[in-house]
């Protein structure tokens, strides 16, 4: 299977270099990999630049855009750019961080799921971070949830469900609209990939009202925003993260923000998420 892989990387020079070293190691390599140099001050278009020197499928293009590492928007815009440069020869579209160390044989085993399995939409293996020179499941979602570090769609799947959007919460809802499509979604819990920057590590600090928002913006309604707004402070181990998300959510229903999902697919995902919630009792 193609694989095209894009990258955006904002002043990444202590990871990207091990991320694109892993991927020239793979079993199987990918046909494209295009590196998003959003707005770095560091040398990571020179390390990105020196692998593209080496490697003619990795491509650097550079953008500019705001320095705030805010999660969702800029992530996604610069994934625009980068998939803007590319055709549409594969079979596997794939959004990566900058921060990950992959294991040799990671895109042949996500490909084997792919060829075994056609109702397959989304696949991905585990991230892992380092802790007490231990490397420990980075344990902030459930199982069966895809980390937006590591996305991999089947192209009808990335089409159908209108491709990414540029809104935290993104790497929730492409899940959810793909199952409201009837696809499937698997995580290999045997694909165990390095993650060097914890999650959140370097956002800027107006992120904290974004989460809640995002449910919002998802059509959670009440009622499940607070008790996922709960359940994620719970997991993040500060529970004043609880008063944000929950205002961020009223924030965004008073300034009537734009929703990410039609009534329909929004109903959709609120059915699905009660029977989650219900599921736990």
């Amino acid at each position: 299977m193609n694989f095209y892989i894009i990258i955006p990387a904002h002043n990444e020079e202590d990871y990207i270099g091990k991320t694109l070293a892993s991927l020239t190691r793979q079993t199987i390599l990918p046909k494209a990999v295009v590196i998003v140099n959003d707005n770095s001050t560091d040398h990571t278009q020179n390390i990105a630049e020196d692998y593209a020197s080496k490697h003619k499928w990795i491509k650097v293009i550079n953008s500019t855009s705001s320095n705030k590492h805010l999660p969702g928007s800029k992530i996604i815009q610069a994934f625009y750019k980068g998939l803007a440069t590319l055709d549409t020869n594969y079979d596997v579209m794939c959004k990566f961080d900058a921060d990950l160390i992959f294991p040799v044989d990671y895109l042949e085993k996500i490909s084997n799921h792919f060829k075994f399995n056609p109702k397959l939409g989304m696949a991905s293996g585990f991230c892992y971070i380092e802790k007490n020179n231990e490397w420990v499941l980075e344990n902030l979602t459930n199982k069966d949830h895809i980390r937006g570090a590591l996305k991999t769609y089947r192209k009808e799947c990335f089409n159908q469900i209108g491709q990414l959007k540029a809104s935290m919460g993104w790497d929730t809802v492409d899940e959810l609209l793909a199952k409201y499509h009837g696809w499937e979604i698997l995580t290999d819990q045997t694909l165990h990939v390095k993650h060097l920057k914890p999650t959140g590590q370097s956002y800027n600090k107006a992120s904290k009202y974004l989460q809640g928002e995002a449910m919002y913006k998802m059509r959670y309604g009440f009622w499940i925003t607070l008790i996922s707004a709960l359940k994620l402070a719970y997991k993040k181990r500060n529970l004043k993260l609880f008063r944000d998300y929950m205002s961020g959510y009223f924030k965004a229903k008073s300034k009537n923000v734009d929703y990410l999902v039609s009534k329909n697919e929004g109903k959709y995902i609120r059915d699905l998420r009660w029977k989650g919630i219900k599921s736990k009792f």
